[in-house]
């Protein structure tokens, strides 16, 4: 187990394998094969852009939540007790695709809960770097079947991303857990 960031700022915690490698395996194939994967577009920089990866999103008490998931669910829940109802996927599928040093939107989480992230795949870095002076920066190397916990103090403090890479890589799955507000005008 890895601490990033104390409780005041954070937390935010890294702790490699959390679930075996041929079981890191398995569900990344259930997971490629079987999400509901979307490409999308983002204004940024006055413009239209392609978002560099893939995603897709379920609720937890979704009907149609993939069997994968659900246990999942339970082995984060095994590690972190939150009252997770959302689970996002990003799909990495190369060295090419990435996300850009930002922090979770606080107005669409729970105040005070965490986000767990749990990686499948290739190996990718995290780049963690804090807000304010000093701007200490940290790359993890987020290996399959590893596990992240992010405080929501962690969103004030921090910005984290996956960059691009300028050598080849295999495709990842980040499958991130919330506790997002009940909305009745907005499906998570």
């Amino acid at each position: 187990m890895q601490r990033i960031a104390d409780d005041v700022t954070g937390p935010i915690i890294y702790q490699p394998g959390v679930i075996a490698p041929a079981l890191a395996v398995e569900w990344f194939s259930t997971l490629h094969e079987q999400g509901d994967w979307h490409a999308s577009t983002r204004m940024m920089y006055e413009r239209m852009v392609g978002v560099p990866r893939l995603h897709c999103h379920y609720a937890t008490t979704d009907p149609k939540l993939p069997q994968v998931l659900r246990h999942a669910l339970a082995v984060v829940r095994q590690h972190i007790h939150a009252p997770f109802n959302s689970i996002g996927l990003n799909f990495y599928r190369d060295e090419h695709d990435s996300v850009a040093p930002h922090n979770d939107k606080l107005h669409e989480l729970v105040p005070h809960q965490p986000i767990a992230l749990l990686s499948l795949g290739a190996t990718r870095p995290m780049v963690i770097q804090r807000k304010q002076p000093p701007r200490l920066k940290t790359e993890l190397e987020l290996e399959a079947g590893s596990l992240l916990l992010m405080g929501w103090n962690a969103q004030l403090n921090y910005d984290h991303g996956i960059p691009k890479l300028r050598w080849p890589v295999g495709p990842r799955i980040s499958v991130a857990f919330r506790v997002r507000p009940v909305r009745e005008d907005k499906a998570w």
